[in-house]
């Protein structure tokens, strides 16, 4: 199938997306940051659509990919522009905290993308997952995608990404599949020689009392600390752990021997690296390593949007809305980092 070339023009764009498993849009908006034009976004949590439609300029539908057809996707494209479909299909089942797989049945979702994508025909296919997902299953669900894509005439490439290498402030490892039908594909390439640091990314940011939220930012909202975990991060240094703490501040489960090796809770991030990977619970400070530096709190929401490198004011709600510490911690720590999209938007550009 020829691909569609960008057409010159005040208006004119790289291609055209369809986002899968969209959520909050972070995926979305980094392949608009890179040129691409979002024309539709797809998930089952109806509470995405503000953050989606207000930062991305696209429809959000509220729908279950697992009921979705091809023929609702190929009718979102114009024909105009080259066509790409995307998405981050859930990663929970994939990850390295879960260990029972087989009780999730949402992996089956990998397999529905793969279908939807053949079906749909679409000029670019780009999935970003965990790299657990390689080894799943002795890797047949991976090795099956892509052979699915392969087989319908698509060049694929995936890589490893270190998000760390592309400017995100965060160490995080993410599984990046690009499927091309114009075969000019280059794999993912890393953007950023040097790592930006946590005091770099949010060592401006006004200070917090835990408990507190910014009078200028809402999502500059740091968790409420009970006095013992106020007490313990004070006796917190930046990268160490709650061995350094007076044993009478340690949890009951660390003094038992089963314990001792969970040292990266309850711990304060370093001002001069990455910061540690954002879950969809960074927000607590038992949580990881989720205490800021050097104030006496967990990080903010903003600050963990950042370290996801969404934009410093992407909005997540309406204003004066009321904030959900779980609600937006599970769509900042399940989101896909918006510099990470970016490049593989440039990678698709680059093949067009």
């Amino acid at each position: 199938m020829a691909i569609q070339r960008r057409k010159k023009g005040k208006h004119s764009n790289f291609g055209e997306v369809v986002d899968l498993f969209c959520g909050v849009g972070a995926l979305s908006h980094g392949l608009k940051c890179a040129g691409l034009k979002i024309v539709a976004g797809y998930d089952t949590d109806a509470r995405c659509r503000y953050a989606f439609e207000k930062n991305n300029d696209a429809t959000f539908y509220t729908r279950d990919v697992a009921k979705l057809t091809a023929k609702e996707i190929k009718n979102h494209f114009s024909g105009n522009a080259p066509s790409i479909l995307a998405g981050c299909a859930p990663c929970q089942p994939f990850s390295t905290y879960k260990q029972r797989y087989d009780e999730d049945p949402s992996w089956d979702l990998v397999a529905k993308f793969a279908k939807l994508a053949v079906k749909a025909n679409p000029d670019f296919v780009t999935m970003e997952n965990v790299p657990a997902l390689m080894k799943y299953k002795n890797g047949i669900v991976f090795k099956q995608f892509c052979n699915s894509l392969r087989k319908a005439g698509y060049q694929v490439e995936w890589t490893v990404a270190k998000c760390e290498e592309f400017g995100i402030p965060q160490k995080r490892r993410r599984l990046v599949v690009i499927a091309s039908k114009a075969g000019n594909l280059k794999p993912l390439r890393p953007s950023h020689k040097n790592f930006v640091s946590v005091c770099k990314a949010i060592g401006k940011l006004p200070q917090l009392e835990a408990g507190e939220s910014s009078s200028k930012d809402p999502l500059h909202i740091a968790a409420f600390l009970s006095n013992l975990n106020l007490k313990r991060i004070k006796a917190s240094t930046p990268g160490g752990t709650w061995r350094d703490w007076p044993k009478g501040l340690r949890s009951p489960c660390h003094r038992r021997v089963t314990g001792k090796t969970y040292s990266g809770v309850y711990a304060r991030m370093t001002w001069d690296d990455p910061s540690p990977t954002m879950t969809t619970q960074c927000y607590g400070y038992g949580n990881g390593r989720f205490g800021h530096p050097e104030q006496n709190r967990a990080i903010s929401l903003r600050e963990a949007a950042i370290f996801q490198s969404f934009p410093r004011r992407y909005e997540f709600l309406p204003v004066n809305e009321k904030i959900s510490f779980t609600e937006v911690g599970r769509w900042i720590g399940n989101a896909v980092p918006v510099k990470l999209a970016k490049a593989i938007g440039k990678t698709i550009i680059k093949a067009c």
